[in-house]
């Protein structure tokens, strides 16, 4: 007999597919399978709020069966019925938990943020300094998450390959125009973090719902603009370049001022200095700077000869 599902159980089910779809293809990391799937009910037990239906076929579970931990499992009977596909639940599911694994950053700039990761589900500002943007997200990409940059026009593929970023998990939109609020929501749903820049012309009612839905899918929402509600907001202010001589050498190292301000944990205003590109495996800003091993042989300069 078919069990009809209603709104609900439809939305539920269509989630989890989409989730079981992006934890087979790699577009979303740290999905776990919940533990539901080996020890759901008897193949008797009615679906909450559904028609009570007849006996299943055997090997299979009725649609919207739910498991002892509180997941749904859903099996389509058939010759060849497929294992059954774990369906979130409307709250408190490893899809939207609040307790997933936050997104790593560099050791340098942990101490910019509020537990020393960027955490699922929060939306960030970041102003001042694009290349302090593409440093926080660089740690995240390297461990596999994926990374997307709409509204930014201005960020190049060597600037990101340059502070760290693995382009194989990057992806552009430079100019979304006025479909910017469907490019973010689309976005929200399948990467793990989604900057937003001043090209993205969006409302503040718009970013009202971009923002929770962030936070359902568990998502980091990082601005370079404005943006009403934001966890937390650094604010970067340029010091000094570091690498230029007298008419030679180049730009090495750049370092920063960035004040930290934001809601709860993040209200206490501190202030701090972090110094990019953030060198792999550095303990600090000034690790270079205070290790030997670390500095570079001073450059011999060749004076200047007249020809001709």
């Amino acid at each position: 007999m078919t069990t009809v599902l209603d709104g609900v159980d439809r939305a539920a089910l269509a989630r989890a597919v989409l989730a079981h779809a992006e934890q087979r293809t790699g577009a979303r990391s740290g999905l776990r399978a919940g533990p539901a799937a080996a020890s759901s009910r008897h193949a008797g037990a009615a679906p909450a709020g559904s028609a009570p239906a007849g006996s299943a076929p055997a090997g299979s579970a009725p649609v919207g069966s739910t498991s002892a931990a509180g997941t749904a499992t859903s099996s389509v009977p058939g010759p060849t019925a497929a294992a059954p596909v774990p369906v979130p639940a409307a709250a408190g599911s490893s899809l939207t938990h609040p307790d997933r694994p936050p997104l790593p950053v560099a050791p340098d700039l942990a101490p910019l943020l509020p537990g020393g990761a960027l955490r699922r589900g929060a939306s960030l500002v970041v102003t001042g300094s694009t290349s302090l943007v593409l440093a926080l997200v660089a740690r995240a990409s390297q461990e596999g998450s994926w990374v997307a940059v709409v509204g930014l026009p201005a960020v190049g593929l060597l600037a990101a390959q340059q502070a760290g970023v693995v382009l194989d998990r990057l992806a552009l939109v430079p100019r979304p125009g006025p479909d910017a609020p469907t490019v973010l929501a689309a976005l929200l749903d399948g990467v793990d973090l989604v900057v937003v820049g001043d090209d993205a012309v969006l409302t503040d009612a718009e970013r009202r719902r971009l923002t929770a839905r962030a936070r359902e899918r568990g998502t980091v929402l990082l601005s370079t603009a404005t943006w009403p509600g934001a966890h937390v907001v650094l604010t970067a202010e340029p010091v000094e370049w570091t690498g230029l001589g007298a008419g030679h050498g180049h730009l090495r190292r750049y370092r920063l001022a960035v004040t930290r301000g934001g809601r709860g944990s993040a209200g206490h205003r501190s202030r701090a200095e972090v110094v990019l590109p953030v060198r792999a495996g550095a303990a600090g800003a000034g690790a270079e700077a205070s290790d030997p091993a670390r500095r570079r042989a001073p450059e011999t300069v060749q004076p200047l000869r007249l020809v001709g």
